[in-house]
């Protein structure tokens, strides 16, 4: 930052405020495409039955995806991609990335440049582990468990002590999850840290829901219909391997040369 005393500015300190650096926690949208009405309908199948997933949190639009896109030099429309967003709950305060007449749009739609951004490493869309292709059970059954990473945040963890029935969901929004009962099958615990039950998890399990890779999955007896950390997920429909199934486990996500994927470990009773 230049010193504001050779811009003109007074020398002298102000008495009614104070300029000074911060770090703002962003969160960050990929965009891929500039047909927005896939977008909006996509947005709407991840987020539609979580409509407090977002609670006015600002959101810097990554524009180079789109470069590899057929369309790549496209200018979104962001007056409309904006409001779009701002109904869903998000604050769209900045841009990066794109090419020189996408970055004029956004500014003259009230964005910002932000180059600086540093954006997490985010994993390739086609490292998601399919139904139709289960991973390696030996590698999963006999990964070493990962120490767990500290808390997204300072918060200290939302404790549910409560059975969670079909169709119930619960979202520990910057921090860990720590359920005490059972996780029946159509209850959806959610998770920006880690998630702990410390019963039967037979619902679905979401850690690391913005991003956070180094999130893990505990339970006393892994059951789920679905597992997810940082976007990558496996559902009931590849069976786990027999010395997990049931039994107490961890779920963590593995980076490799070949794309990410879950590991699940048996944990040592």
């Amino acid at each position: 930052m230049s010193d504001i005393s050779r811009s003109g500015a007074s020398p002298t300190k102000p008495s009614t405020f104070e300029i000074k650096s911060a770090n703002l926690p962003l969160v960050a949208l990929l965009l891929k495409t500039t047909h927005l009405p896939t977008l909006k309908a996509e947005w709407l199948a991840q987020f539609g039955d979580s409509p407090d997933f977002f609670d006015q949190d600002p959101l810097v639009i990554d524009l180079s995806p789109l470069a590899q896109q057929p369309d790549g030099d496209a200018v979104p429309d962001f007056h409309a991609l904006l409001a779009l967003l701002r109904g869903h709950r998000v604050c769209p305060v900045a841009v990066k990335g794109g090419t020189p007449a996408q970055v004029a749009a956004a500014l003259a739609a009230g964005l910002v440049v932000a180059t600086d951004v540093v954006l997490p490493r985010t994993p390739a869309p086609d490292t998601v582990v399919p139904a139709s292709s289960p991973p390696d059970s030996a590698q999963e059954a006999t990964a070493a468990p990962v120490p767990p990473a500290a808390p997204v945040a300072g918060l200290p963890a939302l404790v549910v002590d409560k059975p969670l029935r079909s169709g119930q969901q619960v979202y520990a929004r910057g921090r860990d999850l720590v359920v005490m009962a059972m996780v029946n099958p159509g209850a959806e615990v959610i998770a920006d840290g880690h998630i702990h039950v410390y019963a039967p998890l037979r619902g679905k399990a979401i850690a690391g829901a913005r991003g956070n890779g180094d999130a893990r999955i505990f339970a006393l007896s892994m059951e789920a219909e679905l597992i997810s950390i940082a976007g990558i997920y496996r559902t009931s429909d590849v069976p786990m391997p027999p010395d997990v199934q049931g039994r107490p486990a961890m779920v963590s996500l593995q980076v490799g040369p070949d794309g990410d994927k879950l590991v699940i470990s048996p944990i040592p009773s």
